[in-house]
């Protein structure tokens, strides 16, 4: 997992020897013990040539987690068309775009939906992280969790915490990190800044840590579908390598990147990407939502509403639409 956990054109190139290295020898491991299904989860770049190689040796194939076709390079349908017999998605604009192709999908819904709770106590959360319950503002700093993703936003997010504590020294940060590692690289990042913004670190809790909070800055990805179900006001940001952003936006065709955006097809959270995720744009934001106290209140309402819509008993719908895969398969052969 951790090797096919890599971002950045960049970043594939110099570890793609090894990405195929890894894909051969399971080519061969599934073709020498074929299965009766292949669930190929995520990771589309490596998953999709598997699947499609596994196919034409007549083991049935399914995908679960759409790779982003929606919002660019469109082309990949016809790969996935010959590498799937099911694709399963985590949201209804995902299916719809699927059936508008004709391309055999199932929606299932999003586990994350399934798993957190419609209501949660803020209070609770803050008593299990130690941190104060009354009197304070908390902001929630949810920098990415990939290393290249912790380079690019980290010294942003806090320039931004230090720029809202310049206006409120009552406001509380919380930096989220997934691990120790990336706990200690952020330490560094803020050690080498030189920041004086006290900003306390959590590490492996970031759900708990944005129920904690009032509102959160967060990179672009899963945090931001976190962020929705726990009815967070959000503001978003992503930063990538020059060469990276520099090819993605020629080919992105959709005018968001925040998934609470993408469900509601429209700028509803505010979202910043490559120069505009600037500190002094991030703090205003932030500031101004948090001023605004009937904006955080539709917020959580329309939140609420999209949560609900999102839980599918998820797990269980896609076990169902692999059965019935493998039954078609079944049928096929009597």
């Amino acid at each position: 997992m951790e090797t096919l956990s890599v971002m950045g054109i960049g970043e594939i190139l110099a570890r793609l020897p090894q990405l195929i290295c890894l894909r051969r020898r399971l080519l061969q491991h599934f073709l020498a013990h074929p299965p009766h299904l292949f669930l190929g989860v995520d990771a589309p770049e490596f998953n999709l040539g598997l699947e499609e190689k596994l196919k034409k040796h007549g083991i049935l194939t399914a995908h679960y987690v759409s790779p982003s076709v929606w919002a660019w390079r469109q082309g990949r349908l016809k790969k996935i068309a010959r590498a799937v017999d099911l694709m399963l998605t985590l949201f209804p604009f995902e299916e719809q775009f699927y059936k508008k192709h004709q391309i055999p999908v199932v929606y299932v819904g999003h586990t994350l939906a399934d798993e957190i709770p419609l209501e949660l106590n803020q209070n609770a959360a803050r008593e299990e992280l130690a941190l104060p319950v009354d009197n304070i503002r908390l902001i929630a700093l949810l920098p990415g969790s990939r290393t290249n993703e912790l380079n690019y936003l980290a010294s942003t997010f806090i320039e931004t915490a230090y720029r809202c504590y310049q206006k409120n020294t009552d406001f509380l940060f919380v930096a989220a990190l997934v691990n120790e590692e990336h706990a200690q690289q952020f330490r560094q990042i803020y050690a080498e800044m030189g920041a004086t913004v006290p900003i306390t670190i959590t590490v492996g809790k970031a759900q708990q840590t944005m129920v904690a909070a009032d509102i959160v800055l967060c990179a672009s990805g899963t945090a931001t579908l976190e962020a929705l179900l726990l009815k967070k006001p959000m503001v978003v940001a992503y930063r990538m390598s020059p060469l990276s952003y520099f090819i993605v936006r020629r080919l992105v065709q959709t005018p968001y990147i925040a998934l609470p955006n993408l469900l509601m097809n429209k700028q509803y959270v505010a979202e910043y990407i490559q120069s505009q995720a600037t500190p002094k744009n991030l703090a205003t934001t932030l500031l101004n939502t948090l001023n605004d106290l009937s904006r955080i209140a539709q917020i959580k309402k329309d939140f609420h509403i999209l949560h609900q819509q999102l839980r599918c008993h998820a797990s269980e719908k896609a076990v169902e639409a692999l059965l019935g895969l493998l039954a078609q398969k079944k049928n096929k052969r009597v």
